[in-house]
This record gives structure tokens, sequence and C-alpha cells, in this order.
């Protein structure tokens, strides 16, 4: 039984792609637990599995090509993924939000903000006369940080800045005040002073209302300043999970070590070669036999072609879990 303290709980979700010859398996029983309150980082390389786990839970996959073919996403004592279409919609925006990668392709080109804006509490709270909903509006606005909000309802999404366009996609995901935020890359491409003060006012309104965060990125600063735990995706799989001081110091999982080796360190001499993981990640339409990760690892062994590690707890460190034979071997 979970924890009374877990708000969202991922079982052994599983989803397939269909392509013209075959299906794919790009998630492949991914389990997790998100508390109350909580900032859960979710890192990997581009195409591991990172954003098609928040799609799953938000049911958006493209239809008809993504499917969840197994587990179960448990919000609030029920499965979302056996929810009627209609229930779905009562919970997703309201008590599920979700900030998506690229707020230029995410916002409507050819909507006013206000139009995209006003649209949420049209759904979500139908007894709201409009003049209370334009006061909501202009008041989600001033709280995202977004000067003269009023006109900003008038504006079209390429009229604004990325940092501004940003900001409001944070102030329509936030307008329900969500149990649950997803956040996909809410900083890619945008400078270093507007990435800072998009991590602060997330923050902010995380003490405000006591949100969960679910964080995705591939920016480890990001996920060391942001996050309290920390998942780490390899090829549709969750290969270890910790919380964020113990993975930073401790690193188990090959894979996490060399992430981590590849950030650049003021230490570092001027001009240095950067760490990198050798190899590509294998072909989710040819997944190798045993650890998907051998072919780049420098720990090999032979028992690594013969078996396909899945998450276990290390020793006595109930908190933590790795997909790796040779660490659990170690703490057996």
């Amino acid at each position: 039984m979970a924890s009374k303290d877990v708000l969202l709980k991922v079982d052994n979700l599983t989803t397939t792609f269909q392509t013209d010859e075959d299906s794919i398996t790009v998630l492949d029983d991914v389990t997790f637990d998100l508390h109350h309150g909580e900032s859960l980082g979710i890192v990997g390389e581009s195409g591991c599995g990172k954003s098609v786990t928040a799609l799953s839970i938000m049911r958006l996959l493209p239809k008809p090509a993504g499917q969840v073919v197994k587990g179960t996403v448990t919000y609030n004592d029920e499965n979302l993924l056996s929810l009627s279409r209609e229930k779905m919609y009562t919970i997703r925006g309201k008590k599920i939000a979700m900030i998506f990668q690229e707020p230029m392709t995410a916002l409507n080109p050819v909507h006013r903000i206000g139009k995209q804006l006003g649209e949420i509490y049209q759904i979500h709270f139908p007894e709201m006369s409009e003049a209370e909903s334009h006061a909501a509006q202009i008041d989600i606005l001033e709280k995202v940080g977004i000067p003269s909000p009023e006109k900003r309802l008038r504006e079209y999404p390429h009229q604004l800045s990325g940092g501004m366009r940003q900001r409001v996609m944070i102030a329509m995901a936030l307008s329900c005040k969500p149990d649950i935020l997803i956040a996909d890359e809410p900083t890619t491409a945008l400078d270093v002073t507007t990435q800072n003060q998009i991590l602060n006012l997330m923050r902010e309104l995380q003490q405000e209302i006591n949100m969960s965060i679910i964080f995705i990125t591939h920016d480890l600063g990001v996920i060391a300043e942001m996050c309290d735990r920390v998942i780490v995706m390899y090829a549709g799989r969750i290969v270890e999970q910790a919380p964020v001081k113990d993975l930073f110091s401790t690193p188990h999982h090959p894979y996490t070590k060399g992430l981590l080796e590849s950030i650049p360190r003021l230490e570092t001499p001027p001009k240095s070669r950067l760490e990198i993981i050798e190899g590509l990640v294998p072909n989710l339409k040819n997944i190798p036999e045993g650890c998907r990760f051998r072919s780049r690892c420098d720990f090999e062994v032979e028992d690594c072609s013969k078996t396909d590690p899945k998450g276990e707890p290390i020793g006595d460190e109930s908190h933590r879990t790795v997909a790796c034979i040779r660490w659990q071997e170690l703490s057996s």
C-alpha cells in the first residue's frame, strides 16, 4: 500500500508507439512516487523517455500511434489511465497541470493571450462571470511577474519575448492552483538571467500553494537547484533514483556517473577537453540483450550481456534504487 504522503504513484508504466513496420516500446516498466510538496527531477539524454513519461501521465500521447499498454498512474486513489475522457478533463489542467517544452508552439499563434488564458477559467470555473475571469487573468499574470498584464492579454504570442511566453505558460499551468505541476524543459532556450527568474518564480509559487513538481530537464545544475529527489532515465528505463544530494555526492549507476563527469567545473583548466559518454543510445527498435547501457559502460562484465537489471534498493538505502548488477553485487 502506498504511503499516505504519496500524491502520485506511477507503477510499471509501459508505453509503445506504433510505426508502419512495428510497435516500439519507448517506456518500459517505469515506476516512481511523487510526494506532497516534493520537487522530483527527471533527467537523461534526449529520447530516453522523459517527456513521454509526462505525456503518458497526462494522457496526451499522440493518437493513435502512442498507447499505454501496461501499468497504472494513481492519483487520489484513482487510476488516471482508466478514467473516462470527461473525468480526465476535470483533472487535467485543474489538478495536474503541465508546462510544455516550447511555448511558441504550445501557445496558439492566431489567438490572443487573453483568449487562451480565459479558456482555462471557462472550462474549470464555468460559474465565473466574464468580469471575474478577466480579473483572475490579470491577477495570475501579475503573480508570474508579467508587466502591464492588461496589455499582454490583448497581444499575440509572437509579440512577446521568449521569457514572457514562458511566464504565460506558467500562468496558464498555475491558474487553477494544481496539486501537481509537470514542467517539461521550462527554461530551455532562455538566457541565464531569465532562466534564474523562472526558477525562482516556480519555487515561490510552489511554496505558496504547497504544490508538487515533476521537473524534466537535461540540465543537472537545474536539478541540483530545484529538486529534492531525482530519477535518471536511459533508453526508456529508470536506471537510478536517489535524493538529489546523495546522487551528486555518490552516484551509483555508471550512466549517472558519466552524466555528472560531463559537467564543466570551475576548477577545470581552460580549453580542457570535456568528458563525454562514448557511444550511442541503443535503437529502441532493436534493444540489445542484457543491460541497455553495457555497450557504453567502462565497468561491463560478462554477466551484463546476460542479465537485464531492474531497479533494486542498494543495501540499507531503501530510498535509493539502481539498475546495475555491479552495484547490486557490491551491496549484497
